[in-house]
């Protein structure tokens, strides 16, 4: 048997609801000869009469009426078919997956997936945590369609942007005597014992606390432990040690633990995706991405985050 085309299905369903096949011409705006001799043909095709023609016009036979039911479902999954695959080549539905490696506790990355959820309303945004190293490999084997990385990445086959930038924190316990300034500069580290996470971030804070403070020729004590970031924090709370954060985690409170910027330290943010990515809900999420990084630099956006930051640490 050969195929049924569409159109077969849309004559059969026309000619039943107008009860004869010049109405279903009609409404169709095409000729009643082509209904007639395509009904024919796929009759003769499926051995079957569908119609019993008569002076009045046709009326399904029982044949007839088992095929409407099953043309109007086919009819109707070809239909929704064609909307989701408009919608997901819209952007407008799908999923798109976001490698992330800093905190959704506040600044520019939770706001923009906020503001993306709520215009997309169709898209899952898939969220997985990780280190550089592995949202780099995933995004160039299409694992993962973006991820948002600190510094500025080499990535090859990538597409990298920077979009925001933040304060670098120290983590400290609210009775420390660094507690009492409204900064803490590098010196003022140096001969501090230093606690981090054996997980990302971890081996990033590492690095860069040996970067900064070889350059005051110290080389700092560094103590790893294997908890996650909040049983880190409770950690400084104990009095166990300091630790580095940026500023978007600093939303986050635990009892004991305070805040304070380390001077003149800012930590730029970028996204890296690969150019061949063809998710449309990975384009609506970059050009968000970069109007809100435009307008933030432009100074329209973050003014009430400076002033809530500056209440957390009075």
């Amino acid at each position: 048997m050969q195929l049924v085309e569409l159109r077969h299905l849309r004559y059969v369903v026309a000619a039943a609801e107008c009860g004869s096949f010049r109405r279903a011409a009609k409404a169709l705006e095409i000729q009643e000869s082509a209904i007639s001799r395509r009904i024919r043909d796929l009759e003769d095709e499926i051995g079957a009469a569908l119609f019993i023609r008569h002076h009045g016009g046709v009326r399904l036979t029982h044949a007839g009426e088992r095929f409407l039911a099953r043309a109007r479902r086919a009819l109707s999954q070809i239909g929704h078919a064609a909307i989701d695959a408009g919608s997901c080549g819209r952007g407008e539905a799908g999923v798109v997956r976001i490698g992330i490696f800093s905190s959704l506790a506040s600044g520019f990355l939770s706001d923009l997936l906020r503001t993306y959820v709520v215009a997309n309303s169709g898209v899952r945004p898939d969220l997985i945590e990780g280190g550089p190293a592995g949202h780099i490999i995933s995004v160039q084997r299409h694992h993962l369609d973006i991820a948002f990385l600190t510094g500025q990445p080499i990535a090859d086959g990538c597409d990298v942007a920077h979009f925001w930038s933040e304060r670098v924190y120290v983590a400290l316990p609210s009775g420390h005597e660094l507690a009492l300034g409204s900064e803490i500069s590098w010196s003022d580290l140096a001969d501090r014992q230093f606690i981090i996470s054996e997980i990302d971030p971890g081996p990033e804070i590492h690095d860069y606390l040996i970067k900064h403070l070889a350059d005051l020729g110290r080389h700092p004590s560094v103590e790893r432990h294997r908890v996650g970031r909040d049983n880190l924090m409770h950690l400084v709370a104990m009095g166990q040690g300091l630790t580095l954060t940026s500023e978007a985690t600093t939303a986050a409170c635990f009892p004991g633990v305070v805040y304070r910027p380390l001077s003149e330290e800012i930590l730029p943010f970028c996204a890296i995706w690969s150019p061949q990515n063809d998710n449309p809900a990975l384009r609506r999420l970059l050009s968000l991405a970069r109007t809100m990084s435009k307008r933030s630099k432009s100074g329209l956006v973050g003014a009430s985050r400076v002033t809530a930051a500056a209440s957390r640490l009075t």
